[in-house]
């Protein structure tokens, strides 16, 4: 854009449009981006209809400066009747109908733009962002795009984005040589030493892998993913110390279970079991949906309505192994107490309910049943079904 700014700059200065265009007022337009006043000044000046070519690019560039595309389109669309090789004029087109949000019209004339000239960089970067979500075309474009110029960072970091999809040993390598040639130009960008490090995480190159991950730390990059990346790469090397120092730098909210499986398999390759009981429990309970033991609760009670109490029972012990949740407990107590009028085991389940401290606004009345139930022999009465 600098470039096309100096371009018009010097074209508006150099005093060969016509006579009564006032220069100086230009420039200041110009260099002020006053680019609506420049547009309306020269609408005033040249008359229609307007041949000049460089008449027609000031009036196309300053109308699409100022958000006026439609304009802009026009005109420039006048300067392709004239001459339609100007690679320039369709390159604008293509990018005032991107501006729109026409992508399909904007690809003609990006497309029009390689059948002149199939050394365009410039335009296979642009097909390559245009085709995302085309995994055939676009890896074609951003192939093309590195092929013309191997150290532009954005090319690189898509075009290595789409090998790291395909996750194959011989894909990933084509993903480290395109890395290679743009860090080697750019050592500090941080978008691509991410990829880099992801490939080499992916490749299990594990030493390799915690040296770039320690550059991203240092660099501020504290993502759970790249913690992960050098933690399993830790772990892959058996140092389980320092796989489980690197896990804990990531925030307690940002745990998941992958991270609490590989804790557990760090204490039990470390003999402390103790621990990796209490990490395989998170890793299963973080694995399974909260609301699995309500699943189990409803599943029980439709049994208990059709008095399949064996069922019943099973259900309701297996919402116990996801969750201790009261109200499993009173279901249990009142199977035991109603349906197969065992006393004995029911009060056991009564008392589990009350000891596991029921929410007393929303299960006040089953609080109240429970302990009526565990109430001495002389006050009790005869159950009934709840």
């Amino acid at each position: 854009m600098k470039c096309i700014w100096t371009f018009l700059l010097l074209l508006f200065v150099s005093g060969r449009l016509f006579a009564q265009v006032d220069n100086a007022l230009l420039l200041d337009y110009i260099q002020n981006q006053k680019y609506k006043e420049a547009a309306q000044y020269l609408k005033g000046i040249y008359a229609e209809p307007i041949t000049d070519d460089k008449a027609l690019q000031n009036l196309a560039y300053t109308s699409r400066m100022s958000g006026n595309l439609a304009d802009a389109e026009n005109y420039y669309l006048r300067l392709l009747q004239k001459d339609s090789t100007k690679t320039a004029v369709l390159f604008s087109l293509g990018n005032i109908n991107l501006n729109r949000q026409n992508k399909q019209k904007a690809l003609v004339y990006y497309k029009k733009i390689l059948a002149l000239d199939s050394t365009n960089f410039s335009v296979y970067k642009q097909l390559g962002d245009l085709t995302q979500g085309d995994t055939v075309n676009c890896l074609m474009y951003l192939q093309k795009a590195n092929s013309l110029n191997p150290i532009d960072a954005d090319v690189a970091y898509d075009l290595s984005r789409i090998y790291l999809k395909k996750n194959k040993p011989d894909v990933l390598i084509l993903a480290t040589n395109v890395l290679d040639k743009a860090l080697k130009a750019d050592t500090a960008n941080l978008f691509l030493l991410e990829t880099k490090t992801n490939v080499l995480y992916l490749q299990k190159r594990s030493k390799e892998t915690i040296d770039a991950c320690n550059k991203l730390i240092a660099n501020g990059n504290r993502a759970p993913q790249v913690i992960s990346w050098m933690a399993i790469s830790y772990f892959r090397l058996r140092q389980y110390k320092q796989c489980l120092a690197t896990f804990r730098m990531v925030p307690d909210e940002k745990q998941s279970e992958a991270i609490f499986f590989y804790m557990a398999e760090c204490y039990r390759a470390l003999n402390d079991n103790p621990n990796a009981i209490a990490y395989y429990q998170k890793a299963i309970k973080d694995g399974i949906s909260g609301n699995v033991p309500d699943y189990y609760i409803d599943l029980g009670d439709c049994y208990a309505n059709l008095h399949q109490s064996g069922k019943a029972l099973a259900a309701y012990q297996r919402s116990l192994t996801f969750d201790d949740r009261p109200l499993t407990y009173y279901s249990l107590a009142n199977v035991y107490d109603v349906e197969l009028k065992d006393s004995k085991t029911a009060i056991k389940y009564f008392k589990k309910y009350l000891a596991a401290k029921p929410n007393p606004v929303e299960e006040q009345k089953y609080i109240d049943y429970a302990k009526f139930k565990l109430a001495p022999p002389a006050t009790a009465s005869t159950s009934t079904s709840h």
